[in-house]
């Protein structure tokens, strides 16, 4: 029998050829391996988990608003209302009338319809006194004697003054007779109006201050010219004061 003999050359070439396959997978295998990510699990966070819920946010802000407004209004409730500053006017000066002295004159004691009598309001209009109204009135001798140089004419009265409307402003510890004349502006209504003292008797008695005082009760017919009345013109007003017992009503005695 006849064994063919192994033909080594052959051999060793297949044998070189296959070592350097394998060491060719090798590498292959061992570049993919070292070439190809990782695939690492997911880490696991140890901290808790934080969720927010959007409506239930929305819910509470809404209620704290609502409690917040309402806390406002109990402390607006609660806290004292400031009273608004008072308004400091400055007082209105009063000019108190001077005090006149009762009298000594036994005439000046009236009762309540001796004085409502006396109210010239509740006179009718149209009741004349001494003065018609007829004719031109008759003026001063000489020009220039009334205040600033005008003429004064002699007053005719409209009405009378009475004892109530003059006896107020009598003096205290005045002479038992004597007159006082003062010079007065005729103005509308029978009025007369800006009195200025022209003479007394006896003098320091005071009664021309007393007719000057009461002169804005006088009711006066304004001068005549040409049968004209001549209102604003100034007339000359004497009052004669004698201390008898008269009646209430009655003039004082002269004019």
């Amino acid at each position: 029998m006849n064994i063919p003999s192994i033909p080594w050359a052959k051999v060793r070439q297949r044998a070189g050829g296959l070592a350097f396959a394998l060491v060719l997978n090798l590498l292959l295998l061992l570049a993919l391996f070292t070439l190809s990510p990782r695939f690492e699990p997911p880490r696991q966070d140890e901290r808790l988990p934080v969720t927010f819920d959007v409506e239930a946010g929305k819910q509470s802000e809404e209620a704290q608003a609502k409690a917040d407004k309402s806390q406002e209004r109990e402390q607006k409730k609660a806290a004292p209302q400031k009273a608004a500053a008072p308004v400091v006017r400055p007082p209105v000066p009063v000019e108190k009338p001077a005090e006149q002295p009762p009298s000594p004159f036994p005439f000046l004691t009236l009762d309540s319809t001796q004085m409502a009598a006396a109210d010239i309001g509740n006179l009718p209009k149209g009741k004349a006194g001494a003065g018609s109204g007829q004719g031109d009135s008759k003026a001063v001798v000489g020009p220039g004697e009334g205040p600033g140089g005008v003429q004064l004419f002699e007053a005719e009265w409209y009405r009378r003054p009475t004892n109530a409307e003059l006896s107020p402003y009598l003096p205290q510890n005045a002479p038992a007779k004597g007159w006082g004349l003062v010079a007065c502006k005729t103005v509308d209504h029978y009025h007369v109006e800006n009195c200025q003292t022209l003479g007394e008797s006896p003098l320091g008695s005071g009664f021309a201050k007393a007719v000057r005082l009461a002169a804005w009760q006088f009711l006066v017919l304004p001068p005549r010219v040409d049968g004209k009345a001549m209102v604003g013109s100034w007339v000359r007003i004497r009052i004669d004061y004698t201390r008898t017992t008269v009646s209430a009503d009655g003039p004082p005695g002269g004019e």
